[in-house]
């Protein structure tokens, strides 16, 4: 049986596991696949994240990609990092770099079992701003310059591919390379707040090409994490990595309330698996009605006839939900043109379920806030951080 079979059909327990620690956030991205903004106030508390990181334990989980939100305004989490890596759980996590000081690139670069993710959606101020939000850039920048004057090598720079920066891949390399980072790029879905926006930002035609022809060029140097296996179907050269959806197989989502998804781009009660507080995540990973579905052979419907079908595997179940496409249909930026026709008679689009943006306005990007919060819900994810 070979990898990706045997991936098909499923592991005891996830290779790529997310973990969203809060909703809470002082950015108001307008792709961002959770809606984050306001913290949720049935979050985990300390004792049940605890407790979640002693079941990865006993699963064998290898790490976590912890996220939110930004994960690094709650309070407690460098006592769940620390947990967790004592507990033999690896972490790596994406910020947007507000709270990555002198201090704190110092503490990740003395630890073996730390990855950290900088997000990064612009290789200019303009380009990132637009999505990410004033002065977003310049604390991504910070917070890699302090990572680097740390001696943190290899951490990450991730970046939303869109119509605005698929020209900017060789400068967003050059800023990899210029701080002693690996380049990772993603692709964007509509999910979340970037299923008002998809039609604004998402590449072209004559884009994906662009970025699949410089993929096959640098790819090897570059994590993708299995963004862009919808590119496949160009076949003029082989991209790395599995090509293949792993969700609900490989791959899950633990947001903040326990709550376990089968994806991190598909967060809406259809792909909802269970709860960790009702079920235990080991319960509900092995033995949830969902994922036994997933993992059970799947119908490519119309795509199985496609010549390309072996190699994008008819693309991302994300993309094809959030823009009203069947499971079984094209991805609706199917390279070899059949997205566009199926999105034609698309009727209606499912909303995602949850939505935590701030009401009001975005919390600035102010390291020195010291607001208190309005409410419960509301709450500055800052609030406190100057002293």
């Amino acid at each position: 049986m070979s990898l990706v079979d045997e991936f098909q059909y499923g592991l005891d327990a996830p290779i790529c596991l997310t973990w969203e620690l809060t909703y809470a956030c002082n950015l108001s991205c307008v792709h961002c696949l959770s809606s984050s903004g306001r913290r949720d106030p049935r979050e985990l508390s300390t004792v049940e994240c605890k407790a979640l990181i002693d079941e990865f334990e006993r699963m064998q989980v290898f790490y976590v990609n912890i996220g939110g939100g930004e994960p690094t305004v709650r309070p407690d989490f460098w006592e769940l990092v620390d947990y967790a890596t004592e507990h033999h759980v690896g972490v790596k996590f994406s910020t947007n770099g507000i709270k990555i000081t002198p201090e704190v690139a110092r503490r990740l670069a003395a630890s073996d079992y730390v990855d950290v993710q900088i997000s990064l959606d612009g290789a200019t101020a303009e380009v990132n701003d637009h999505v990410r939000g004033p002065g977003s850039y310049a604390t991504a920048i910070r917070a890699m310059r302090h990572l680097s004057d740390a001696g943190f090598e290899n951490f990450k720079i991730s970046v939303v591919m869109t119509r605005h920066n698929v020209g900017q891949l060789d400068a967003f390399k050059a800023i990899a390379d210029r701080y002693g980072a690996q380049l990772r790029i993603t692709r964007l879905r509509p999910s979340g707040r970037g299923a008002d926006t998809w039609d604004e930002l998402h590449p072209t035609a004559a884009q994906q090409r662009e970025l699949y022809d410089w993929l096959v060029l640098h790819g090897e140097g570059v994590l993708t994490g299995d963004s862009f296996f919808h590119l496949a179907g160009y076949g003029d050269g082989a991209l790395p990595g599995l090509n293949l959806c792993g969700a609900g197989r490989v791959v899950c989502l633990v947001d903040p309330v326990g709550d376990v998804y089968a994806c991190p781009f598909a967060i809406h009660e259809t792909f909802l698996a269970g709860n960790v507080r009702a079920a235990g995540f080991t319960r509900v990973w092995r033995e949830s009605e969902l994922f036994t579905s997933l993992r059970s052979p799947q119908s490519g419907g119309a795509c199985e006839s496609c010549s390309a079908f072996d190699a994008c595997r008819g693309g991302c179940m994300a993309a094809k939900f959030f823009t009203g496409l069947p499971l079984d249909g094209p991805d609706p930026e199917c390279v070899r043109g059949h997205g566009e026709p199926a999105l034609a008679g698309v009727t209606s689009v499912p909303k995602p379920s949850l939505d935590h943006s701030h009401r009001r306005r975005p919390v600035p990007v102010t390291i020195g806030m010291r607001r208190p919060p309005e409410s419960a819900c509301d709450e500055n994810p800052l609030a406190g951080f100057g002293r």
